[in-house]
């Protein structure tokens, strides 16, 4: 799942632009009682997203049609393509929703909801569709972890489109020769670092690799920071307030340092600019021995055919384990494990004029059937917000089955909101600072000053 770098751009600024817009599509009709229905999503065929596109066109729009023809519901569906860039597609959509227009159903970035539901452009899916949402047969199939992905507020908003995990990956050769288990499963980060002093000695090798400072942007939070912060039994925001410079910012900033100041990560990976693609390249290698990702790296990077950096021994040679807490039952929800997730949802256009149809075509696009005639058409095996499909799908793939079983139920989201990216910023500013040699203390209260200006004011931040 892409985890794209974003400007802090707000949708209050929108209200300063002017464009022409167009009307809501399910406002169209003929005069023979024809519903017309309209999805949009950031994707076009032959462009960006292709798969998606073809999906929508060639799949989900002939069938639906079909469906509402054989129950007597004479129902027309329109495909609204783009394949610009994300913020683009996103300030796009705002400008429809604000007009009161835009597509019924409408394909969004998961960490994009809150601040769409805060400006007033988005409303909970059981406000516009009714009892019919509560019912649906696939929140059943949904973990309540996963279905995170479109909740704001405690409220569901849109419906999960895929999601991943964060894990530790580990090179078995190396582990073999530190004297190491093959089959690893730290329980604390203690284990983590003496699994790390057991790789030192082994002569050009990295032991730990987990992203830090900001060459590595998102990557840094998503792959390291908030891991780590749950693991602490912390989250980023909660309760309506941001995290300030906490014991638990502090212990994470701790085990950086244990890192990076302690012989058992490359801090010159984490300084430069291509860092993280080296750091997969020296996995790929045999030259870092534990290496925090997510399962985009298994499927995309060390794939041993079409992976950018690929290991033909992959499957013998590469293990994964659970993220654990900094000690069992120390993480978020009392939890002795814990990951990240980020991903893409689906949404109702709370203008709609026809919000019943529109959430039977929704509610179809998540079908179990729809959902495999996606996968099957992309070609590819990655996990879906569905754990009937996942483990019908990902049977043949263990790492993507032991992400989908494991780690989907204990995972959590990044908050939704247009600051999160100036927090996620000040994050990885606090891991460089330990990084370069600044006391944990020091790099939190820098980190906790930089949040209250972002935040608006001590009373936004809590763990202060």
């Amino acid at each position: 799942m892409r985890l794209p770098r974003r400007p802090a751009t707000t949708l209050a600024l929108l209200a300063a632009v002017t464009l022409a817009l167009t009307s809501c599509g399910a406002e169209e009709g003929s005069g023979d009682g024809a519903v017309t229905l309209t999805i949009t999503a950031n994707a076009i065929s032959g462009g960006k997203n292709s798969a998606t596109a073809d999906w929508i066109k060639n799949w989900v729009i002939p069938r639906f049609e079909e469906t509402q023809k054989a129950a007597g519901r004479n129902v027309h569906v329109l495909f609204q393509p783009n394949g610009v860039d994300d913020e683009q597609y996103k300030t796009k959509v705002a400008l429809d929703l604000k007009s009161r227009g835009g597509a019924d159903v409408i394909d969004l970035d998961g960490i994009w909801i809150g601040e769409f539901a805060q400006a007033g452009y988005l409303k909970p899916l059981t406000e516009v569709a009714g009892a019919a949402v509560d019912a649906w047969e696939g929140w059943e199939q949904i973990p309540q972890a996963v279905q995170g992905l479109g909740v704001f507020e405690g409220k569901k908003y849109a419906l999960p489109v895929g999601t991943d995990g964060r894990v530790l990956y580990y090179n078995k050769d190396l582990f073999r020769r530190a004297g190491l288990p093959q089959d690893w499963q730290p329980e604390s980060w203690r284990e983590i670092l003496d699994a790390g002093t057991a790789l030192k000695r082994l002569p050009g090798v990295t032991p730990i690799q987990i992203n830090a400072g900001t060459a590595m942007g998102e990557a840094t939070t998503m792959q390291g920071a908030l891991p780590l912060l749950a693991g602490a039994g912390a989250e980023v925001y909660s309760g309506g307030r941001w995290l300030g410079g906490s014991q638990a910012v502090r212990d994470v900033l701790g085990f950086y340092r244990q890192i990076y100041g302690g012989g058992l990560g490359d801090p010159r990976l984490q300084q430069e600019a291509k860092g993280r693609d080296k750091s997969f390249a020296e996995f790929a290698e045999g030259k870092i021995g534990i290496l925090a990702e997510g399962d985009y790296f298994w499927r995309s990077v060390i794939a041993p055919e079409a992976g950018v950096a690929p290991m033909k021994d992959r499957d013998a040679k590469v293990g994964y384990a659970l993220i654990p807490a900094r000690e069992p039952g120390a993480g978020i929800r009392g939890q002795d494990f814990v990951s990240m997730s980020g991903g893409s949802a689906r949404v109702l256009n709370p203008f709609s004029g026809n919000p019943g149809p529109a959430w039977e075509l929704l509610s179809f696009m998540h079908s179990a059937e729809a959902t495999e005639a996606e996968l099957t058409m992309a070609g590819e095996a990655r996990i879906t917000a569905r754990a009937d499909v996942n483990d019908k799908m990902l049977a043949g793939d263990p790492m993507l089955s032991f992400v989908s079983e494991k780690v989907l139920p204990l995972t959590a989201y990044r908050p939704p909101l247009a600051v999160y990216p100036q927090v996620s910023a000040a994050l990885q500013e606090a891991t460089a600072d330990v990084v370069a040699g600044r006391t944990p203390e020091e790099a939190a209260a820098a980190y906790q000053e930089k949040v209250i200006r972002i935040a608006g004011g001590p009373d936004k931040v809590a763990g202060q």
